[in-house]
């Protein structure tokens, strides 16, 4: 294992850990917990709690777990470490207390522990003249992400379990709630979709927990992160949305490994085990009652991290969009959590280069649960494998930081192939033009985006596409054109660098889409949340893509223009200025093109009603409660009907 990052490094000083980093390191790669003193055990366990809540782990789940909180247990088996909620590194922002608490889960790793659990939960029912073969047991996904409370006015983090910091700024960054999509229902968790950390994020990020944290951070977004809320990849999840098994305790036992295996698929997040809860029946639950740490009448299967030694066959270059070349380690095939492994991400070649990754090198492999596999340590380093020239084009490549980058953009396979099949899937609205399409336009002479939009059916047929693929192809480049897209998608789809869908569409409230090639540095750093660095690297980039992006332009898209603020600051709508949230199903119109309309009308349009919101616009239906909870709040109750007469000042 490296010396600890900057990062970490960071987080122990907002942690005030009295430790020294040579210490803990190591600690953290040699030493026998049982060697150490109990202020040092108990010193380092807070360690590795404030790095891995703070998004930089130091080590696995497992060694927590087994080896050192495992010893604490041992020397002192009601220690009040074992009983409270470990405490996160906390957050710039307003420290306020949770609406209700948010304990830890009670934790098992074998079956043996549920069925204990399980007998526990008959005994109490027992006690309370409950009939025991009633009782209903619910097994959600266990996610592993950063845990938060949303009331529906702020979202806090959990805290001590008790107290929590205000980051209801990753609502307004445009982070959706996933489930129904509604704002207030308790405790869940900010995570990112395992198919869209691995396929966009996994060569910028370590893991995802280290990229949950970076949305949270008080500074500004990077265009991954923005990249991902914008397009709904990265969510608030809450644990009363989660899709479930339900049944008895005697099913439960009598199926346990299908029901673990059905839970671990039920979603498209990292799981590292499954949480069992008593359903309903709140009599039993207050019987049952809460320690400090964890309520009693629920509990976490944690599945045990699996490890396992594997030599290092040779590592693969491979160049993205960027340029960036990233290294793929290629294993000999290991087993591990029921999959076969045979490559791993060694994340950047600065890291290939210090551990000394390459063929022969022999590494520690882990992997939790359908948690992607991560070298965990170099056991035995061999030369490492560092490539000298592009293995897409062959071009020299140069180090910048502890990155390889290949500098031919214009003429490089990858990064064609990967522009071109960037742009379509960042248009978010045209099928079929996947790596394997890119991939078989390109070897036919297809270098742009532009000359996609020039083929027609021979060229097509005589690229060996059939006629029906053909046609198909031809249909969604047309559908393109026609569907109505935001312009700062549009923007997006060139893939300028820094300019994520976040800060497309932050540039397009200040300037109209033809009018950004004219700024200057100035004009762009004028803009909040724009740097002077990333500003010089926009203004540089938008030179560089204007020949290309107006060639694209003049095609015809159907584009939505952004509302800029300074013409919003002068709207006379009557919903100028205005909150509103839409609900309901609507028969004018989809509630999206409403709320477009709304945003270019100078509203603001909200996904729940908070004690801010002005409006409550109601479709059919619309549940009793909704509308009673909303005129409670003070917020005016219209219908569609009235809203629509309301734009056109009736």
């Amino acid at each position: 294992m490296p010396s600890l990052s900057h990062t970490q490094l960071e987080l122990l000083k907002q942690a005030d850990v009295e430790l020294s980093p040579e210490l803990i390191d190591q600690i953290a790669t040699q030493a026998n917990p049982k060697e150490l003193t109990d202020e040092q055990l108990l010193e380092f366990l807070q360690v590795c709690n404030a790095l891995y809540r703070g998004g930089e782990p130091l080590i696995s789940d497992a060694d927590y777990d087994f080896v050192f909180l495992a010893e604490l247990q041992k020397r002192h088996p009601h220690h009040p470490y074992l009983e409270t909620v470990e405490p996160e590194v906390g957050f710039v922002g307003k420290t306020v207390a949770l609406p209700e608490p948010m304990l830890s889960t009670e934790k098992t790793y074998s079956q043996s522990g549920i069925e204990k659990w399980l007998a526990r939960l008959e005994k109490a029912a027992e006690d309370c003249n409950v009939d025991v073969p009633t009782l209903m047991i619910r097994a959600t996904p266990k996610l592993d992400g950063y845990a938060a409370y949303d009331d529906g006015k702020m979202l806090y983090t959990r805290g001590d379990g008790r107290k929590g910091t205000d980051i209801s700024r990753v609502f307004e960054r445009g982070l959706k709630v996933g489930g129904n999509g509604e704002r207030g229902q308790g405790a869940g968790e900010i995570v990112v979709s395992q198919t869209y950390f691995n396929s966009h994020l996994a060569e910028y990020f370590e893991n995802s927990r280290n990229f949950q944290a970076s949305i949270i951070k008080e500074k500004d977004l990077e265009q991954h992160a923005l990249e991902a809320i914008q397009n709904h990849a990265a969510v608030f999840f809450p644990f009363s949305q989660l899709p479930a098994w339900q049944g008895t305790a005697a099913e439960v036992l009598a199926d346990f490994d299908h029901v673990i295996e059905k839970v671990y698929s039920l979603v498209d997040y990292d799981v590292d085990g499954v949480v069992f809860e008593l359903v309903g029946n709140d009599q039993l639950k207050q019987y049952l009652g809460a320690t400090r740490h964890h309520h009693r009448w629920q509990i976490a299967y944690k599945s045990n991290v699996e490890t396992a030694e594997v030599i290092v066959l040779k590592v693969t270059p491979q160049t993205s969009r960027s340029g960036r070349v990233n290294p793929v380690a290629e294993l000999t095939p290991t087993k591990l959590s029921g999959a076969l492994i045979s490559r791993a991400t060694a994340h950047h070649y600065g890291m290939v280069k210090e551990l000394g990754i390459g063929e022969g090198t022999l590494i520690e492999l882990t992997r939790s649960g359908l948690v992607i596999p991560k070298i965990e340590r170099v056991i035995t380093p061999a030369t490492p494998q560092i490539p000298e020239h592009c293995p897409s084009c062959g071009s020299e490549l140069v180090w910048d930081s502890d990155y390889l980058y290949c500098l031919n953009t214009t003429k490089c396979p990858a990064q064609i192939e990967n522009t071109i099949e960037h742009f379509f899937r960042t248009l978010a609205n045209v099928d079929g033009f996947g790596g394997k399409t890119v991939e078989k336009l390109h070897a036919s002479g297809i270098d742009s985006v532009y000359a996609v939009y020039q083929l027609d059916m021979q060229q097509l047929q005589a690229m060996s596409f059939g006629d029906k693929t053909a046609q198909n192809l031809l249909d969604q480049l047309q559908r393109s054109r026609t569907e109505a897209i935001e312009d700062w998608r549009f923007l997006g789809a060139f893939g300028i660098h820094r300019m994520g869908l976040g800060n497309c569409e932050r540039l397009l409230q200040h300037h109209h889409l033809l009018d950004i090639f004219n700024l200057t540095v100035e004009d762009v750093i004028n803009i909040e949340g724009f740097a002077e660095k990333t500003s010089a690297a926009v203004v540089d980039c938008l030179a560089k893509i204007k020949a290309d992006f107006m060639q694209i332009y003049d095609l015809g898209f159907n584009l939505i223009s952004t509302p800029l603020i300074a013409e919003q600051q002068q709207n006379i709508s009557p919903i100028s200025g205005k909150t509103i949230v839409f609900t309901g199903t609507m028969i004018h119109g989809k509630r999206d093109d409403m709320s477009k309309e709304a945003k270019r009308l100078g509203a603001k349009v909200g996904s729940s009603v908070t004690g801010k919101t002005d409006f409550l616009v109601t479709g059919s239906d619309v549940g009793a409660a909704k509308i009673a909870a909303a005129t409670e709040k003070g917020v005016r109750v219209i219908s569609e009907e009235e809203y629509l007469a309301l734009l056109v000042g009736e």
